[in-house]
């Protein structure tokens, strides 16, 4: 009796030793990620901050939604810096981690504000036009700023966390059938645009594509984590998760490159070239 319940205890401690070494060989790879992240993505953010401040000082109308959105994306670069760090006093933790929060979810509004501002300019240009003002946009980014603590404010109200992951998975699914719309609408009412440019019709076309392509890579699995109860407690999944979320500030600045003009004609001039170069070498010389 006694040998058996020394064999259950050897084998339970060398469970234990074993998860335990899983669980840091995760965390080891999520941090190895997070520095690769931070060490591209925030210079990357400020050299993006920095060619939107030359547009507004050029005299070129000012992008107010990307500004903010690549606001977000330094706050949130700024708090995974503190969470690699792992400061001692848990309480600095926790306060980042609400600012990491309150930017994520600041993202999340700013590029809804993108996709419809991009869709409004297609569908309706004559409302888009005499409507959008610079005082609505302020106005808009306020709102969104200020609807972005509701989440990280709820810590401290709702005790029980299923409250708060159901806040989560709400807030977060409720933009993708927006981000469907806005680029089903725009496609649709491309050959009624006929005050927009071309080059002006492919870069909005670009722009929610990339804008539903960024939502649907890396927000769609933690919308799926935090909604089906069966994959809720998969401490692998979760790692996943949270580690594709992470790479979104990387993913808003293409929004800002393509939102340049001439940056996606440049962009398709190349992939011509390289299917043109490519079908010359595939032909068959007589």
């Amino acid at each position: 009796m006694e040998d058996s319940f020394i064999n259950i205890t050897s084998q339970n401690r060398s469970y234990d030793d074993s998860t335990t070494i899983y669980f840091n060989t995760e965390q080891k790879i999520m941090d190895v990620v997070t520095y690769i992240i931070i060490c591209i993505g925030l210079p990357l953010t400020l050299v993006a901050i920095h060619g939107v401040c030359s547009l507004v000082r050029n005299d070129h109308v000012a992008p107010i939604y990307i500004i903010n959105l690549l606001i977000c994306d330094l706050i949130q670069l700024c708090c995974m810096i503190v969470e690699v760090v792992q400061p001692e006093d848990s309480i600095i933790a926790i306060i980042f981690h609400v600012i990491y929060l309150f930017g994520l979810m600041a993202s999340v509004g700013f590029m809804m504000c993108v996709a419809m501002e991009r869709y409004l300019v297609i569908a309706w240009p004559l409302l888009y036009r005499f409507r959008q003002t610079i005082k609505t946009s302020v106005v808009v980014c306020v709102v969104v700023w200020t609807l972005s603590l509701f989440y990280p404010l709820s810590f401290y109200f709702w005790k029980d966390f299923g409250v708060t992951q159901t806040i989560f998975a709400v807030f977060f699914l409720l933009p993708f059938p927006l981000f469907i719309f806005f680029l089903g609408g725009t496609v649709k009412a491309l050959s009624a645009a006929i005050s927009v440019p071309a080059d002006e019709k492919r870069r909005i076309v670009a722009i929610l594509i990339l804008v539903l392509l960024i939502y649907t890579l890396l927000f769609l699995p933690t919308i799926i984590w935090f909604t089906l109860h069966k994959i809720k407690y998969n401490i692998t999944l979760r790692h996943v998760s949270h580690t594709f979320i992470k790479f979104s500030p990387l993913a808003d600045v293409f929004l800002y490159v393509f939102s340049r003009k001439g940056a996606v004609d440049k962009l398709l001039a190349s992939l011509c070239r390289c299917r043109m170069d490519s079908d010359d070498r595939n032909r068959p010389i007589a």
